[in-house]
């Protein structure tokens, strides 16, 4: 059973510090990704952009500044609001992006719930994918010229 966390918000894109511009975004957490959250801008537009990065990251970067390279999270107070800040960065530009902290942080308590930290890996479905992967399908043959193992030889029969 594939549970999806979702969360609609609206994050305020930082132009100067003066100036920001609302920006549509959803959160999304799924079991069957669970060392990952993704974050899709521009909901509802013809070209959302989505973002994904590691949870951990997230729940750290509302507590303390965290993270390197292309994501950096980190808390701060603006006006007496308690916000959590992104600054995201690719080869096509920078972005800065402020969340308030009480709907991320309770998002990620429901994500926390559905999947505890360090109980990740039991939510991969590896062995059932290495089953898949390794069972014959209908069909398959391990005779020699019909897809067997290799190294699986036999003389050829007359022609």
């Amino acid at each position: 059973m594939h549970i999806v966390v979702e969360r609609e918000l609206e994050l305020e894109l930082v132009l100067s510090p003066e100036r920001s511009v609302p920006v549509p975004a959803r959160l999304t957490y799924r079991a069957d990704d669970p060392y990952a959250v993704h974050v899709t801008f521009h909901v509802g537009s013809d070209s959302p952009v989505t973002w994904t990065f590691a949870r951990e990251l997230l729940v750290e970067g509302v507590f303390r500044p965290c993270g390197q390279g292309d994501v950096l999270v980190w808390p701060t107070k603006v006006n007496g609001r308690s916000l959590v800040c992104m600054a995201l960065n690719s080869p096509d530009g920078e972005a800065m992006l402020e969340a308030p902290a009480s709907a991320v942080s309770a998002w990620l308590e429901r994500t926390l719930r559905l999947v505890p930290p360090g109980s990740e890996q039991g939510h991969l479905g590896l062995d059932e994918g290495l089953r898949e992967l390794l069972a014959l399908a209908p069909g398959d043959d391990l005779r020699p010229g019909g897809g067997g193992r290799p190294g699986d030889e036999s003389p050829e029969t007359g022609m």
